[in-house]
C-alpha cells in the first residue's frame, strides 16, 4: 500500500493534515477572461525571464501551424476540398411554384339541354413540400360555387400512402383526386423551363372542350326587336335614363285662366320616363281654398283621338282609341294649351327644361314671357291695433290661429345683457304738487325697452314706486302700423319726452351712459353727446351726478 505524503512530511490522511495559517487568499483561478464582451480562455502564465511578446507570438505560430497542417493518409496526402454548405429545400425552392392548366366534366341531371359541364381549374405545385392546390376561377353569375376546391397540401397517389411528386405529372394526363379526374391540358413557361430542365420532356399542350352550355352562352340565341322610331319601345333605358329620382322632368309656369272665379297660378311637370302629365295649383297662405294642389294626377295626355262611328259609353280614354299623345315639343312658352277643357297659359320654366329643349329641339325657343296679370288671390289685411297688449302680440293673432310669439333678437339680448342707461327726469306739469317729484328713466338695452320708477318723497302725499313698467315706448306722432319708438340716441339732456300722454324733461344721467354713447358715437348725434358732456362735466365735482360705481345720486 502507497501512501501520499503532503509537504510537512505527514500522510496525506485524515487528522494529518495541517493548515497553512500563513494563507490569505482563498479564491479559486479564474480560467476564463472577458474581451470586447465575449469570453476567452486565458493564456499561461509567462516565465520568469520570458518576454511576454515573444510568448504570444509562439503560442499563436504554434496555433497556425496545426490549423495549416494537412493529415496524411496511407494512400498519400488528401487535396480535396471542403464540402459545399447545405441548403434545404424551403430555403432553395422557396416561392417556386409549378402551374398547370386543367379542366374536369361535372354531370348535369335532370336537363334537356347537356349532359355534362365543363368546369376549367388550375393546379398549383409548391416545390419546397411538394404540395398542391386546385383552384376553380369565378365566374360572375355562374350559379355555381367556385373558388379554391382543395386546398394546399400532399394529395394522396394511391393506397399505399405514396403521394404525388412533379414527377409524376405530365400534360394530356389524367390527376384523379379524391374521386374526381382532371385533365392536364397546359401550363405555364416557368413550368415547362423546370420540368425540362429536370430532364422531362412534356407532351403537346391539349384544347380545353367545350360543352353545350358555353356554346349557348357564346352563341345567343337570336331575338327579333321591332324596329321603330318612337321612343315609347324601349321603356327599360328611358327608365334607367331619364327616372324621377335623376331630376328628369319637366317643369312648366302656367296661368290656369278660369273664367268662374279668377287666374290662377299652376306648375305643370312631364315626366320624361312615361311621357305622363301632373298639373299642381300653387297655394298660398291664407288664400280661402282648400289645401289640395293637385288639379289633375299623373297621366297620358291624348292628343288626337281615332274617329269613331258610334260615341263612346263611357268618360275614360282607352289606349287603343288615342291616335296620338302629347310630347315635350307641344309644351311652347307663350302658347294657351287646352287640356281637359281647361286653359292654361305657359309663361315660363326652370334651368332643366330649357336646357332640355336646347339639346334636343334646337328649334324652340323658350324664352319666358312677363305676364301683366297675375292670381288676384285675396290680400291679408291687418286690422287695426286695439292697444291691448304689445304691438307684435296683436299682430301673431293676424297671422296665425294658433298665435305664437313673437321672435326676438336672441344675438342682442345676449351681447347687451344687464346693460341698462339711467337718467333722471321730472314731470312737466301745470299743477304745483308735480314740481319736487323725481323720476329714474331705465332704457334697458337688450330690447329696448323703458321703465320709469318715482322715488318716495315723505309729507309729499304721493306714494312712490313704479311708475311704467318695462315696456317700449312710441314717439309721438308715430303711426299705430308701423310705430317709431325711443332709442339712446333721442335721450338728451333737457329734451321733453312723452310717455304715454305724460311729458318728462331729462335732467341728468350717469357716467355709464356718456361712456356707452361715446364707445357707440357713429350712431349718436353730436347734439346728445354734447349735452351729456356738457351736464356731466368732466373734472369738476359739482356736476358729478353720481359716485364711483356709476349710480345716479338724487
Amino acid at each position: 500500500m502507497s501512501w501520499h505524503w503532503n509537504k510537512h512530511g505527514l500522510p496525506f490522511l485524515p487528522g494529518y493534515t495541517v493548515r497553512d495559517v500563513t494563507k490569505s487568499s482563498f479564491h479559486r483561478p479564474q480560467t476564463l477572461g472577458y474581451k470586447n464582451g465575449y469570453a476567452l480562455p486565458r493564456r499561461p502564465t509567462v516565465g520568469i525571464g520570458q518576454d511576454p511578446l515573444l510568448s504570444e507570438q509562439l503560442i499563436q505560430q504554434k496555433i497556425t501551424e496545426l490549423s495549416m497542417e494537412m493529415p496524411d493518409i496511407t494512400y498519400g496526402a488528401c487535396h480535396d476540398t471542403l464540402p459545399e454548405s447545405f441548403v434545404p429545400a424551403h430555403v432553395a425552392l422557396d416561392k417556386k411554384v409549378l402551374r398547370f392548366y386543367a379542366y374536369f366534366e361535372e354531370e348535369v341531371l335532370y336537363s334537356p339541354e347537356e349532359v355534362y359541364r365543363v368546369r376549367p381549374v388550375v393546379i398549383y405545385y409548391y416545390l419546397e413540400d411538394d404540395s398542391m392546390c386546385i383552384y376553380e376561377p369565378v365566374v360572375e353569375n355562374s350559379g355555381i360555387p367556385q373558388g379554391k376546391r382543395i386546398k394546399r397540401q400532399r394529395l394522396p397517389k394511391n393506397e399505399h400512402g405514396e403521394h404525388y411528386q412533379w414527377k409524376d405529372l405530365n400534360l394530356r394526363m389524367e390527376l384523379e383526386v379524391y374521386g374526381v379526374k382532371y385533365h392536364l391540358t397546359d401550363c405555364d413557361a416557368f413550368t415547362k423551363e423546370f420540368m425540362e430542365s429536370e430532364g422531362i420532356a412534356l407532351n403537346d399542350p391539349a384544347q380545353m372542350p367545350v360543352d353545350s352550355h358555353s356554346k349557348m352562352n357564346r352563341f345567343p340565341q337570336p331575338h327579333y326587336k321591332t324596329s321603330s322610331e318612337s321612343s315609347e319601345f324601349d321603356t327599360m333605358h328611358k327608365f334607367l335614363t331619364m327616372s324621377f329620382l335623376l331630376g328628369q322632368v319637366l317643369r312648366f309656369f302656367a296661368l290656369w285662366d278660369d273664367t268662374d272665379e279668377e287666374t290662377k297660378p299652376v306648375t305643370i311637370h312631364y315626366y320624361l320616363v312615361d311621357d305622363t302629365v301632373e298639373i299642381r295649383e300653387i297655394h298660398e297662405a291664407n288664400s280661402g281654398r282648400d289645401p289640395f294642389p293637385v288639379l289633375m294626377r299623373r297621366e297620358r295626355l291624348p292628343k288626337k283621338l281615332k274617329p269613331e262611328p258610334f260615341p263612346s259609353c263611357v268618360l275614360e280614354v282607352s289606349k287603343h282609341e288615342v291616335e296620338e299623345y302629347y310630347s315635350p315639343k307641344d309644351f311652347q312658352l307663350g302658347q294657351t294649351m287646352n287640356i281637359l277643357g281647361r286653359r292654361f297659359l305657359l309663361y315660363d320654366c326652370d334651368a332643366f327644361t330649357e336646357e332640355y329643349f336646347k339639346n334636343n329641339y334646337p328649334g324652340i325657343e323658350m324664352k319666358p314671357i312677363e305676364m301683366s296679370r297675375r292670381c288676384c288671390l285675396y290680400s291679408q289685411e291687418i286690422p287695426p291695433y286695439n292697444g291691448f297688449g304689445s304691438l307684435e302680440d296683436s299682430l301673431q293673432n293676424c297671422l296665425s290661429l294658433l298665435p305664437e310669439p313673437p321672435k326676438r333678437n336672441v344675438l342682442k339680448m345676449l351681447e347687451n345683457d344687464q346693460k341698462v342707461l339711467r337718467y333722471t327726469a321730472k314731470l312737466v306739469s301745470q299743477n304745483p304738487e308735480d314740481e319736487d317729484r323725481l323720476f329714474i328713466l331705465s332704457y334697458f338695452l337688450s330690447d329696448d325697452m323703458i321703465s320709469i320708477f318715482e322715488k318716495p318723497s315723505r309729507n309729499s302725499g304721493i306714494i312712490g314706486g313704479k311708475f311704467l313698467e318695462k315696456t317700449r315706448v312710441p314717439k309721438p306722432g308715430s303711426s299705430v302700423e308701423n310705430p317709431e319708438f325711443y332709442s339712446p340716441a333721442d335721450l338728451a339732456i333737457g329734451v321733453n319726452i312723452e310717455v304715454f300722454s305724460h311729458r318728462f324733461v331729462l335732467t341728468n344721467a350717469d357716467h355709464y351712459v356718456l361712456t356707452y354713447l361715446e364707445a357707440n358715437s357713429s350712431q349718436i348725434p353730436s347734439q346728445t353727446l354734447d349735452s351729456l358732456r356738457q351736464k356731466l362735466g368732466v373734472g369738476t365735482a359739482s356736476n358729478q351726478p353720481g359716485d364711483q360705481n356709476g349710480t345716479i345720486v338724487i
